[in-house]
């Protein structure tokens, strides 16, 4: 009898039909009622899960009776409760690195986007207002040359430092748990406390995971320590910025613009930042593209089959269940 994989949300074409062939897979799907329901329901017989975007805890695991695995085609695990799959031996899969490159991709462009106002100066040049040559109304910032602080030096930040360092000639700064000589020495990059980072830096970038040291890192107070030219872009979690203090801040114009990958709610369906020029807003893409989607799920695909045929996956966030 095959084992049992439950999908539990939309994953690339290519995994499922491999999945098919040598599983007895089945997908919960919004259409046919709760998910989390669902959820319950097929997890009781499930060897193994895959998927995104849900958040899997006892509430609808209790039920699983010889779950082993749970693959996240993610790199954050932040919506998995760790403790409780420690507790049941689940082996929890994520899809790190491969995401790295395409992410900091569009850190970069977020922080492009909101220096040259490309999104607002876009609309109003669609909007015929571009009658005569543009004036300071439209002007934007300078990024070259300039300084960039990066709250968060892991793999992604680090490729976000290697952009700004010999794309942009910029100085890197960072603020991490811990000093990273290492991941910094490329790029001349210096270590400071985050007070001193947001002081000094023209452009911020938060790249940090959710964690209990994270969460709410940026509020009002540190918000109040950015220059007034400064842009923020935000690139990790929501939860990781007060998003109420951020709206606050760029509705009186405290800091020059931000860029949002992330937010506290997603989907985000109505939002005060919606009605701000001076923020750029995309709907949590950091890792959308076709390739990299795919080599996400690839690897996620790896992690469960490694798990299911009873060897140890490359990619595990709780590999001792510690």
């Amino acid at each position: 009898m095959p084992k049992k994989v439950l999908v539990f949300s939309q994953i690339a074409p290519e995994i499922l039909t491999q999945l098919q062939e040598n599983y007895d897979v089945v997908q919960v799907n919004p259409k046919q009622g709760d998910v989390n329901e669902q959820i319950r329901q097929h997890v009781v017989d499930a060897d193994g899960m895959i998927g995104a975007g849900r958040i899997l805890n006892e509430a609808n695991l209790a039920s699983a009776q010889r779950l082993k695995v749970i693959s996240s085609v993610s790199v954050g695990y932040d919506n998995y409760d760790v403790n409780y799959l420690n507790q049941k031996k689940i082996w929890l899969g994520h899809t790190p690195h491969v995401l790295t490159e395409t992410t900091a991709d569009l850190a970069f462009t977020l922080l492009m986007s909101a220096a040259r106002r490309v999104p607002e100066l876009d609309r109003w040049t669609k909007q015929g207002q571009w009658q005569r040559t543009v004036g300071a109304a439209q002007f934007g910032q300078d990024i070259f040359g300039k300084t960039l602080g990066i709250i968060g030096l892991g793999h992604i930040g680090a490729a976000i430092a290697r952009r700004g360092f010999y794309g942009f000639n910029m100085n890197i700064l960072y603020h991490n748990r811990r000093e990273k000589i290492e991941a910094a020495q490329p790029f001349n990059a210096e270590y400071c406390h985050l007070t001193e980072l947001l002081k000094r830096s023209d452009f911020v970038v938060v790249a940090v995971d959710l964690n209990a040291d994270s969460k709410a890192l940026i509020g009002q107070a540190e918000l109040d320590l950015m220059p007034p030219h400064a842009v923020l872009v935000n690139i990790s979690r929501g939860s990781v910025l007060d998003e109420a203090a951020l709206i606050e801040t760029l509705k009186a114009k405290k800091i020059f613009a931000a860029g949002l990958d992330v937010y506290c709610k997603e989907p985000l369906q109505q939002s005060e930042l919606f009605s701000l020029d001076n923020v750029v807003t995309l709907p949590h893409l950091g890792s959308a593209t076709a390739a990299t989607r795919l080599k996400m799920a690839e690897l996620a695909y790896r992690n469960l089959i490694d798990a299911l045929e009873d060897r140890t996956p490359r990619y595990l966030v709780n590999p001792n269940f510690a």
